[in-house]
């Protein structure tokens, strides 16, 4: 529910300021939250993905062979049969972040209309950068196209390895993973996070995106 005066209408209300009006909800952050080993940890989510994580590397250790059959038989059907799931989700998330660029939300400043940011460009990207990110580009950046171009993957390209045409191919499939398509997913998540922390007044967390959709149910089992 929105917690809008009722005496201001909406259509009088700017755009980056109606943005402002926090969602009214009962619930409170880390009311969910037990104390374990002095450990303040979230119930049931912890302990849910904990337990499928310990199950799985379990049963990977007590059977490396059907392990290997299994995830190598699930990696290849993937990438034989969804690979277009990939490239388009990436397309359509990258459309969807250009959209909202030029789009009258666009205007929306994260915090509220006068906001201003905790550190500047040039911090944010060495931030970026120290992250992760340039570890990435210093290996995968050299590592990506020579495994493509080599067929060290063992799923061609649909071109010879080794011949100009996989050459072309390896530098395009690596242009895409590292160019603005994965930037744009990176920013939706960012977005999400920080419109409903910082604008809504919701925890920080990826399921009080969905509080429009699911209301109150999003702080239990949907969420």
């Amino acid at each position: 529910m929105d917690t809008q005066a009722p005496d201001t209408p909406s259509d009088l209300i700017p755009e980056d300021e109606e943005a402002l009006f926090v969602y009214e909800t009962d619930y409170e952050i880390g009311q969910d939250n037990i104390e374990v080993a002095g450990l303040n940890i979230h119930n049931p989510v912890f302990f849910l993905s904990a337990g499928l994580i310990i199950v799985f590397s379990g049963l990977t250790l007590l059977f490396p062979t059907v392990s290997a059959e299994y995830l190598t038989a699930a990696r290849t059907w993937t990438l034989q049969s969804a690979d277009w799931l990939f490239a388009l989700t990436a397309v359509l998330v990258f459309g969807f972040c250009i959209a909202l660029t030029i789009s009258p939300l666009g205007k929306i400043r994260l915090g509220g209309p006068t906001a201003t940011p905790d550190f500047s460009i040039m911090s944010w990207v060495a931030m970026l950068f120290a992250a992760g990110v340039g570890v990435g580009f210093m290996f995968y950046g050299a590592a990506e196209p020579l495994a493509y171009y080599t067929d060290w993957y063992g799923m061609p390209l649909n071109a010879e390895p080794l011949s100009a045409e996989a050459e072309r191919l390896a530098y395009s499939a690596t242009i895409f993973h590292w160019g603005l398509a994965p930037w744009a997913i990176y920013a939706i998540v960012g977005l999400a996070l920080g419109f409903f922390a910082h604008n809504k007044g919701l925890p920080l967390s990826i399921r009080s995106a969905f509080y429009p959709l699911l209301g109150e149910r999003v702080w239990g089992w949907p969420g």
